[in-house]
């Protein structure tokens, strides 16, 4: 009875120990979930430098960036992005308490990287997370500014190409804006658009002047600003591709 005695306070640490083993062990799993997801979130085709995947990477809830390796998504093994997450569980039968771990992670981003792929454990840096600045501001196209400009040309009337150009000009466009401007057929078409990154739609503005009727200003449906769809360029702005079904 004795040996019985001493041995149950063995048995009951050596239960409360395997419990919160367990514990911690779910909370790193749930720390991990956290990577992973983040990890799914950062994946794309679309080329990006390591500043640009950190700057995502952090305004993931729940995510700390504290590493960067690499240049850019689509050199070499890509962006490596080293995270800090946590996760939390619960131990106990009796006085249940919650546990929180904290763990990092390496996520990998490149055209290469698997889909849902789990990230590697690592050790966490020393230092603070890393902060980043925001995105430049890209201007913003003229849209109703675009059809104020532009000259109504009375029905039987010439439109002039350069007369055109010269309300454009009115505008003072910022730098990083592209102008197109052609005529055929006896309209003038305009084209306006910032630089695309070949993946998303790109951004981009037509109108088009023909003799007696108003100036038209639009945006081509999305599916048509998507890159191959030839839907934004200034040959559109002349003779557009019917709306999509």
């Amino acid at each position: 009875m004795r040996r019985l005695l001493l041995l149950a306070p063995l048995l009951m640490l050596t239960v409360v120990c395997g419990v919160r083993q367990y514990s911690e062990s779910d909370a790193a799993d749930v720390a991990r979930e956290v990577a992973r997801q983040a990890g799914e979130r950062l994946h794309s085709q679309r080329p990006r430098t390591a500043e640009e995947v950190g700057r995502s990477a952090s305004r993931i809830d729940g995510v700390e960036v504290l590493r960067l390796t690499g240049t850019s998504t689509h050199d070499g093994e890509g962006v490596g992005v080293v995270v800090r997450t946590s996760g939390s569980a619960y131990e106990g039968s009796l006085d249940v308490q919650e546990i929180v771990v904290y763990r990092c992670f390496e996520v990998r981003v490149s055209p290469t990287s698997e889909w849902r792929e789990v990230p590697r454990d690592v050790d966490c840096p020393d230092n603070p997370p890393l902060t980043f600045t925001p995105p430049p501001t890209p201007p913003e196209l003229p849209y109703s500014e675009l059809g104020a400009v532009l000259p109504e040309v009375p029905k039987g009337g010439r439109v002039d190409e350069a007369e055109v150009r010269r309300a454009l000009a009115t505008l003072d466009l910022d730098p990083a804006i592209r102008t197109e401007v052609r005529a055929a057929g006896g309209r003038v078409g305009v084209h306006l658009s910032l630089k695309g990154n070949g993946y998303d739609p790109q951004d981009c503005v037509l109108a088009r002047v023909t003799p007696g009727e108003k100036a038209e200003v639009w945006v081509p449906p999305r599916i048509q600003r998507m890159p191959g769809e030839g839907g934004c360029d200034v040959g559109q702005a002349l003779d557009p591709l019917p709306p999509p079904h």
